[in-house]
């Protein structure tokens, strides 16, 4: 046996569903309620067991250190497709034979693929190319700003955070830019929990997943003979590692890249309006002091966690903190509870836009999968916070917010607001 953290035997903790740890019910993300539910986990059994649930057998990893534990030992406990990938609903046995094919992305795939593929598009990511990208970045965000109607009840989450980051993929694909709700439409859809269990739903949700892919090939050779350029498809054209990828790998980069661009801005964008509006005197705050921006941004990400939780897989028997972990086990690493963790975050339930220890989250990950595209999240929610403060503009939420059934994808549907002036 493999030994991954050098302490002895302890208790472990096992619960068969259904049971309120069972964590990956989505009516607890829909309706807000999840916070004292980890919170418990944390304080009780930071590492525990859940039998029987609808995605079968899986460990509960909740605090901090053991998920950047798990994270820093990618060998023994796996991402890939193969073992099941990054997301707790893991393989498709309940699927017809025709709906169980996997779409492996560098995300979830193991070294060395993962690396060669992720070399490929970071460059697409570094300080000098959101240099690049922050002046068309302000000025379109400035001009969204200034079309919002004032004293009026509009969607924050469909007029800005949406509109926001869809525009931003397109440019980053370089995607027709009249299409661009296309990848709203894209990624929603291959983000939906309710495929996994839902035959009907999952037939739909090929059939969005095939009219993207038949796009994105029609781009791809529409750019084969032209030089590469600073679009993600272009430097995926001219790469070694992902040139000749097949079909369903480039289904799922694609995948990969259009949610992992959409789902983690949109979502801490919306966090931005509603959760200053649950915290007004951090509101005012932030508001006389402009400076603390950089911070609160961080600090947004991590009361947010945009995405909830990650999958590892054990590839051998081992142990963590103790626990006998057997080779198969299904590890889910619940950010959204790391980034609540009591003994790394003082009252972390509460937003504190000038929190000392902000960039602590781990909203991103951590290790060798950490978000390739974290600094442009950062770099739009940023600049979002910058020209409000500008215009000196506030977000009144009006009522609770729609908010996404699934516990994966932690974010808003839909929410009421107005702007008013301060």
């Amino acid at each position: 046996m493999a030994t991954a953290a050098e302490t002895g035997p302890v208790e472990t903790v096992v619960h068969a569903a259904p049971h309120p740890w069972d964590v990956s019910r989505p009516e607890i993300y829909a309706e807000d309620r999840w916070q004292p539910i980890f919170a418990e986990m944390r304080a009780t059994a930071p590492i525990n067991k859940i039998t029987g649930s609808a995605f079968g057998d899986y460990w509960n990893v909740t605090t901090m250190k053991p998920i950047q534990h798990v994270e820093a030992l990618p060998d023994i406990y796996s991402s890939d497709t193969s073992r099941g990938g990054i997301t707790i609903f893991g393989g498709l046995e309940n699927m017809p034979e025709e709906l169980r094919r996997q779409t492996p992305s560098f995300i979830s795939m193991d070294r060395p693929e993962h690396t060669a593929q992720r070399r490929t598009v970071a460059p697409a990511f570094t300080p000098a190319e959101m240099e690049r990208l922050s002046g068309d970045i302000r000025r379109r965000t400035g001009d969204i700003l200034d079309s919002l109607p004032r004293g009026e009840t509009f969607d924050w989450v469909d007029t800005v955070s949406i509109e926001l980051t869809t525009q931003m993929l397109a440019i980053l694909f370089d995607f027709p830019w009249e299409e661009r709700r296309k990848l709203t439409l894209w990624s929603d859809w291959a983000a939906d929990a309710d495929t996994v269990g839902n035959v009907k739903r999952a037939y739909e949700r090929r059939e969005h997943m095939r009219d993207m892919t038949a796009r994105f090939m029609e781009l791809w050779q529409e750019r084969l003979d032209k030089p590469e350029a600073p679009d993600l498809l272009s430097r995926m054209i001219h790469s070694d590692a992902m040139s000749n990828m097949d079909r369903y790998t480039f289904i799922g980069n694609m995948t990969l890249l259009i949610i992992g661009g959409n789902d983690t801005t949109r979502n801490s964008m919306s966090a931005y309006a509603y959760g200053l509006e649950q915290f007004p005197g951090e509101r005012a705050k932030l508001e006389q002091n402009p400076d603390l921006i950089p911070t609160a941004v961080q600090e947004i990400i991590r009361w947010q966690t945009p995405l909830a939780h990650m999958r590892r897989t054990a590839t051998e028997d081992t142990e963590l903190f103790g626990h006998p972990i057997a080779e198969g086990d299904k590890m889910i690493l619940w950010y959204i509870s790391a980034n609540r963790d009591e003994n790394v975050f003082e009252r972390p339930d509460d937003i504190i836009v000038d929190r000392e220890n902000a960039r602590r989250q781990i909203s991103f990950g951590y290790g060798i999968h950490r978000c390739v595209g974290a600094r442009l999240a950062e770099l739009q929610l940023r600049i979002l916070l910058e020209e409000m403060a500008e215009r000196r503009l506030r977000v009144n939420v009006i009522g609770e917010p729609e908010r996404v059934a699934a516990c994966f994808v932690h974010g808003y549907r839909s929410m009421k607001a107005e702007l008013s002036a301060y």
